[in-house]
């Protein structure tokens, strides 16, 4: 072989300069760096899994003390269900919903866990819960029963109302009814009560009030009879032009109105028959001895009958755990039966057991009247559209005829009744305790039992009426909602402290003002701004539970100032105004 040939052999064989070196060098520490990533990838994987294991521990452990809680708290007979567990979490409850007549999205599933879990903590309630402000609330004093007049002749004729609605919207009615009476100077038939394809209730006035305190306590002020002159009982009202209904009469009319307009009616037929006669009175302008005349109506004159009064005391005693001591309130809602009966019992007085009513209006023809949606989906929309079309065929048609605002609009300015869910969150905001009694005033909740699955998990210590009176007990009251509805108000109306979840409620109005005009400065109701709360529910998505506790204690905070009745506002609601009440120096 020559040399050349060596030589080139030579040239021919692999090399390890240094360039090559460092390149290996460097596949090398990138494939360390893939291994390496790799390696932490799994890790932070790990990680993320192990935190939430740990969740899902901590959320079991939560639910299980607020068991353990329940099946210590002694207080197991106060619960709508019997000891209902919350092992499962909220969540697992709130499916159940979705089994039942109405579905519901479930968009506060993340706050009510977070409720859960607060809850659970078992902490002190906020000093001011149960309170309202005490200086200025008790300088008002109760008035209305101070007369500066003679009795009115009621010699232009005879007024006669058939009053709508529910129990309540009858209330005002009467009331209203009374004032107009001493206004024209006329005799009042006793009140009559209009059958409602909603309410489905022929209860008439001696059926819920007393007639004979009636007549008696407002005999100073106007003349009161049972029935009309036999000589006008013939008469076709309407034939002669003396059928007046709401139609006829401008909602909330001024008393010149009247003066000008159903005056002369009822002095040349001597009767005028006013048919529904809801809202038909201003609250101003209107002189100051029938605004009085009104609040005395309402605060003095309607008493309930005994039926009622003795069942509603009842009602009382259950939800106070038979303490021996009435309420503040027990004698102007129970009479003679407000005293508890302590025959056979002895041993040391026992401590009321302090409540919480709730009246969650959230009954079928309130959602279908307030045009909003409820998380039902398109069943919801077609149910709601088909009670409109036979209750309010009225308001069917304006919604076909006329551009209304949206649902979601209608929500947004706190247009809508709190659903339970949000009634639940709002009241675990303010600090209620787990351990809180409450009483739910309402009559058939829409959606069912599975609606108040929210309330029910959180608050175990739920009760209604049916829950606490027997199936005897309340036999004499079956299929009269008028008389169902007055149970409600008196447990309502007593109760330590009252939340309302919808401000137009006619129930809640009338017991918040009956709760301000004999209260004292000692009975708190809770009003909640849906305006600002639907500005906090709608961020339910990302806002922390301390945050929404802050929000919401503030929104309420501000609505239990103390102040007189604004001008052309109920005095029913708001009877802090001097024709209702005197405010003490």
């Amino acid at each position: 072989m020559s040399p050349s040939a060596d030589l080139s052999n030579q040239h021919s064989l692999p090399t390890h300069s240094p360039r090559l070196e460092q390149k290996k060098w460097k596949r090398k520490r990138e494939r360390g760096k893939v291994v390496w990533y790799r390696k932490k990838q799994f890790k932070g994987i790990l990680g993320l899994v192990c935190l939430v294991g740990l969740f899902f521990i901590f959320n079991g452990f939560m639910l299980l003390r607020l068991q353990l809680d329940d099946e210590t708290s002694g207080n197991k007979d106060m619960s709508v269900q019997n000891s209902p567990s919350i092992s499962v979490s909220i969540k697992d409850g709130l499916k159940k919903i979705g089994k039942g007549k109405m579905p519901r999205k479930d968009t506060y599933d993340r706050m009510l866990a977070l409720a859960a879990h607060s809850l659970a903590k078992n902490k002190q309630e906020p000093k001011d819960l149960w309170q309202e402000p005490f200086v200025p609330a008790s300088a008002w004093r109760p008035c209305a029963d101070h007369r500066d007049w003679n009795p009115s002749e009621g010699n232009n004729g005879y007024i006669l109302v058939t009053a709508n609605g529910g129990m309540n919207q009858q209330r005002v009615a009467v009331c209203n009814a009374v004032v107009l009476a001493r206004l024209l100077n006329s005799s009042l038939v006793i009140p009559r009560f209009m059958y409602s394809s909603v309410w489905r209730d022929v209860s008439q006035f001696s059926h819920i009030y007393q007639e004979e305190h009636f007549i008696n306590y407002l005999t100073p002020d106007i003349r009161i009879v049972k029935e009309l002159p036999k000589e006008l009982q013939s008469l076709d009202l309407e034939a002669i032009g003396s059928t007046v209904t709401d139609v006829d009469v401008p909602k909330e009319s001024e008393p010149s109105f009247y003066l000008k307009s159903i005056l002369p009616i009822l002095l040349k037929n001597r009767v005028v028959h006013f048919v529904g006669f809801g809202n038909r009175l201003a609250f101003d302008p209107i002189p100051f001895q029938l605004q009085r005349l009104r609040c005395r109506c309402n605060f003095h004159a309607l008493q309930f009958v005994p039926k009622i009064q003795e069942t509603g005391a009842l009602l009382l005693q259950r939800l106070r755990k038979h303490a021996t001591h009435p309420g503040s309130l027990d004698h102007y809602l129970t009479g003679p039966f407000a005293e508890p009966n302590l025959k056979g019992k002895v041993g040391h007085a026992v401590k009321a057991s302090r409540y919480l009513a709730i009246h969650l209006r959230f009954e079928i023809d309130m959602l279908a009247h307030s045009l909003c949606e409820y998380g039902g989906g398109e069943e919801e929309r077609k149910e709601l559209e088909a009670y409109r079309e036979i209750h309010f065929p009225a308001l069917t048609h304006l919604k076909k005829t006329t551009e209304l605002r949206s649902p979601a609009l209608l929500r947004s300015e706190g247009l809508c009744p709190l659903t339970p869910e949000e009634a639940v969150l709002m009241l675990a905001a303010l600090g209620f305790r787990r351990k809180t009694h409450m009483f739910i005033a309402g009559a058939n909740i829409y959606g069912g039992r599975s609606r108040l699955t929210a309330l029910t998990s959180l608050y175990p210590n739920l009760v209604t009426k049916e829950k606490l009176l027997s199936a005897t007990e309340l036999k004499p009251f079956m299929n009269f909602s008028s008389q169902l509805a007055a149970l409600d108000f008196i447990a309502c109306t007593a109760s330590d402290a009252f939340a309302m979840t919808d401000s137009g409620s006619q129930l809640s109005s009338l017991v918040s003002g009956f709760r301000i005009y004999y209260g004292g400065g000692k009975m708190p109701t809770i009003r909640p701004n849906k305006r600002r709360l639907a500005d906090i529910f709608m961020k339910n998505n990302t806002i922390e539970w301390k945050i929404f506790e802050q929000r919401v204690r503030k929104a309420v905070r501000q609505t239990k100032h103390v102040f007189e009745r604004p001008k052309a506002r109920s005095v029913y609601r708001y009877p802090r105004c001097k024709e209702c009440m005197c405010l003490t120096e």
